[in-house]
């Protein structure tokens, strides 16, 4: 039975692209460079996306991510690229001021509390994440929270886990579980470190990166029947592709 939750925080737990829409319209306003369209807005998306997939592989390191993201957009926009820096400074900020929960999720962990070790497990930055674990009262909620840039190892890297798996020796790894909205970081994760793993599905995505996982749901609502019925032996036999 498992007896360890491993949430990823954004796209999961929190709806990252409203804070994202809304923390990047409030930095072109706080720098003066005029209105953020949604097509501006989809066009970072975008290039965000693709650095954070860099970080996730090694090829790049948190902070060339983080202000490589901006020069690139600023570059296509027209923008002054030197600005990337202090814009990524007020951006953190903004970013974790902003709070909205996917479906049902704060009542969702706050029912888990007590039945279920729940342990917060993001690549997010530490300013950012504090942030939001403390304005939306993750904080009192998670009994771990696991930042990679405290533990030196960004997930999918099996050393991010096994930083985890020292602070909580007691468990099996058969007895934990990753719930997350990644394939590439989140569910790659959970494989490299031979742990069970959940994809959180809303939007139905195929599979493309063919990661193997155990379990798939669309609604946060679905855990808790998950949970109930779920009782792991061995974790390949009934991996999904």
């Amino acid at each position: 039975m498992y007896k360890v939750l491993l949430w990823d925080i954004d796209g999961t737990i929190l709806d990252f692209q409203a804070s994202e829409r809304e923390g990047m319209r409030a930095c072109f306003s706080h720098f003066s460079l005029g209105p953020l369209s949604d097509e501006m807005l989809k066009t970072y998306s975008s290039i965000n996306h693709r650095f954070w997939q860099a970080l996730e592989r090694g090829e790049m390191s948190k902070q060339e991510i983080l202000i490589g993201r901006f020069q690139a957009f600023f570059h296509l926009m027209g923008i002054n690229e030197q600005l990337a820096e202090a814009f990524n400074r007020e951006y953190q900020l903004r970013l974790g001021d902003t709070v909205y929960f996917l479906d049902h999720a704060y009542a969702l962990l706050s029912q888990l509390q007590g039945k279920y070790v729940q342990c917060a497990v993001t690549n997010g930055t530490r300013l950012a994440q504090e942030r939001k674990l403390k304005k939306s009262g993750l904080d009192h909620i998670f009994d771990h929270i696991f930042i990679s840039e405290d533990l030196g190892f960004e997930k999918p890297n099996p050393g991010f886990f096994d930083v985890v798996f020292r602070r909580l020796p007691a468990y099996r790894k058969q007895e934990y579980l990753i719930i997350g909205d990644s394939l590439t970081s989140d569910m790659q994760g959970g494989v490299n470190a031979g742990i069970p793993c959940c994809w959180f599905n809303p939007n139905r995505l195929p599979n493309l990166q063919h990661v193997p996982i155990d379990h798939e749901i669309q609604s946060l609502d679905e855990l808790p029947a998950l949970l109930s019925a779920s009782f792991p032996t061995a974790l390949s036999p009934h991996r999904i592709l």
